[in-house]
This record gives C-alpha cells, structure tokens and sequence, in this order.
C-alpha cells in the first residue's frame, strides 16, 4: 500500500559518483514511499552518470554542457594550446542550448519537484526550473559549496546540507542538515566475509582505499613500508585502483598478510571485516564511514577543486572522529600510524563513539519527507 501520494520528480546532476549516488540514493527512496512515482535524472550527456543511471533502472536524458575550465586564459594559451581555450569559448552556446533542451523536459515531463546535486547540468536546469517557478531544491555534499550550489543557494525553494557548518554560513535561507544520502550497508563479520577476501578472522585487518582509479601516495605508503608490513601481526586489505594495479603486481609481493584487490565490489564485506580503514576524504565517502564507524585516516586527495577533501576531512578530524595525515605525508606516516591506533584501544573506543555521534543514516529519507511536506 502506498503511503505516500503520487508524484513526480527530477534529479539532476552528476559528473562523479560523488554527485550520482546520492541522487540514486533519493530517487530509491521515493519509489519506496510509492513505487508509481516518476522519476527523471538529468545529467551530461558525457558523463558517467549515462551510464550508471540506466543500471539503476532509472531513466535519463542528458544535456549538452560542460564546466568553467578555470586555468588562467595566459597558461592555456602557452601550455594547453588552443582547443584548450575552445572549449571555453563554446560554453555560452551549450549553455544556450542546455537552457532550450531542460525547457523542453520541464514542459513534457512536468514534475512537480526539482532536486540538483550538484555537477555541470545541475546549473542551468535548477535555474532555469526556479524561473519558471517549479518548485527546487539543491543537496550539497561537501562542507563548503561547491561553485554551483553557491550560485544556486540564494535562488531555490530548499537546501538540504550534509554538515551543520553550511547553516551558519547561510542562515536566511532553508537549510536542512539531513546528512548526505548514502548506500545502506548491512555489517555481517561472519567467518565468511573473510573467506571472501581470503583473510583470517584472529588478525585485525586494515582496509586500505584510493579510490576506484587508485591514488598514487596512498599506494606509494605501502610499497615503501612492505617491510613493516611484513613483519607486523595484522592483514592488509588493499584497493590499488585500476590506473595502479598492473604497476603493483610487477612488483610481486609474496607477503601472506597481504590481500591486493584492483577494485573492491562488495564493499559491505570491505567495511565488516575492517578493524581500520584508510580512505580518502570525498564527501560521500565520510558519509558511509561515519555510519560504518570503525576507526579511520583519511588522506584528502590535493587534486579537488577548491580544496573540498582537506575541509571535509578537517570537520571530522575536529570532532574526534578520524586521524587526518596530508597526501604529502602518507608515505612516511600512513602505515607507522594505523599500528600505533590499532594498538590504542581506548582511541579505537572513542573514535567509534565519535563516528556514531556524526553519523546520518537517513539523509535519504529525511530528504524526501521535506520534499512531500513542500508539496
């Protein structure tokens, strides 16, 4: 039975899966308030979300739009040469043609609710849906906005948040901090979660992630620590990364306590069977750790616009929550520090409180309660 009236919506956004997930996230939850609900991702039509939406069974129409290269005008014309500039150049006509193309979705699909999360479509069509005054919203992932949010924040009916900081920042407008809408992860530490990873259930494991192409600093501080490694009592399990994997397996590492995987899929049984997790410090990431709640370095990747990783990482850090080591420091830092946590037991005590303490497990469904009660 249906609890919740019919209704149709659109999200949009996308770029990274730090966009995309949340929004299927969302979407899930309102086909499960009312399964006959519609919904309608918008997306670029360039992006992954093209082909990450359709496996989530939901359907999409994409945009032609791109964002702000925001290199100086001077290094693209001395170093990244002209198709570089072009791409600039041609902004204002995808953009011109974006605004055409979503008044046409918003005309046909008519919905009567409109979420953005971020990423190059989210822009013009959140703005283009408030001028024709459908109702709107935007989810901000990150603690700080993000370019588009910040110039959507002042325009739409909504702000759903996932750090208290952002409702300081912006206190005239309608800020929910519901947390970012996340995966649901079920903590099975059974025997067979380790078999599944070929790990032995007595030794304390340390999960290592870089995301799925890897990250290089992170890989670089085990490589260069293997010897301690090799002489500790605990198992890594490593996620290399695709980019780094063929690279890491040159190398032929023989160490029993050591389990190299390219990408992790069932990352349920990653986080179960983790004693401590490494990680790098993307919005959506925290999210999930903070509800996993084991104890945790985050290494903020240097290559995020606007720094985002460094400050998400700083609002966890703050509160107790994770230890923070700088991608410049991991190499030295990273391997010697997850002994000296796994060997406090009153600090893994105390950063599994903390975590609880931070997490949101119902973004999701907070989000779309508002939503209805908007209607």
């Amino acid at each position: 039975m249906c609890n919740k009236k019919k209704i149709k919506v659109i999200l949009c956004g996308g770029g990274t899966g730090g966009h995309i997930f949340p929004m299927i996230s969302v979407a899930s939850q309102f086909r499960k308030v009312n399964k006959e609900n519609e919904i309608l991702f918008v997306g670029s039509s360039d992006r992954m979300e093209m082909e990450i939406v359709p496996k989530h069974n939901f359907p999409i129409k994409g945009l032609w739009i791109s964002g702000l290269k925001r290199t100086p005008l001077l290094w693209n014309i001395l170093f990244l040469g002209l198709p570089f500039i072009f791409k600039n150049f041609l902004l204002p006509i995808k953009l011109f043609f974006s605004i055409v193309r979503s008044v046409y979705i918003l005309y046909t699909f008519k919905p009567d609710f409109i979420i953005g999360f971020g990423g190059y479509s989210s822009g013009p069509f959140v703005l283009i849906s408030n001028f024709l005054n459908f109702k709107t919203a935007i989810q901000e992932q990150n603690s700080s906005m993000g370019l588009t949010n910040k110039f959507l924040v002042n325009q739409v009916d909504h702000v759903f948040v996932g750090y208290e900081k952002l409702r300081n920042i912006y206190r005239n407008k309608s800020i929910h901090n519901f947390g970012n809408p996340i995966r649901v992860f079920r903590v099975d530490d059974s025997i067979k979660s380790y078999e599944h990873f070929k790990l032995e259930k007595d030794k304390k494991t340390v999960l290592v992630l870089g995301g799925s192409l890897g990250a290089k600093s992170i890989n670089d501080a085990i490589i260069n620590n293997i010897s301690l490694i090799r002489e500790s009592s605990y198992q890594i399990l490593w996620q290399t990364g695709k980019l780094y994997h063929d690279e890491i397996q040159n190398h032929n590492f023989q160490e029993k306590n050591l389990v190299i995987k390219s990408f992790i899929d069932r990352m349920d049984i990653a986080y179960s069977v983790a004693d401590l997790i490494i990680s790098r410090a993307g919005a959506i990431a925290i999210s999930e750790l903070c509800v996993v709640a084991k104890p945790l370095i985050l290494i903020p990747s240097p290559n995020v616009v606007d720094d985002h990783q460094t400050k998400n990482a700083l609002e966890i850090s703050e509160r107790g929550g994770c230890v923070l080591i700088k991608d410049s420091d991991a190499k030295d830092l990273m391997m010697n520090k997850s002994i000296e946590i796994l060997e406090d037991q009153k600090l893994i005590d105390a950063m599994k409180v903390n975590l609880r303490e931070l997490s949101m497990p119902n973004a999701s469904s907070n989000i779309v309660n508002k939503i209805y009660e908007s209607l």
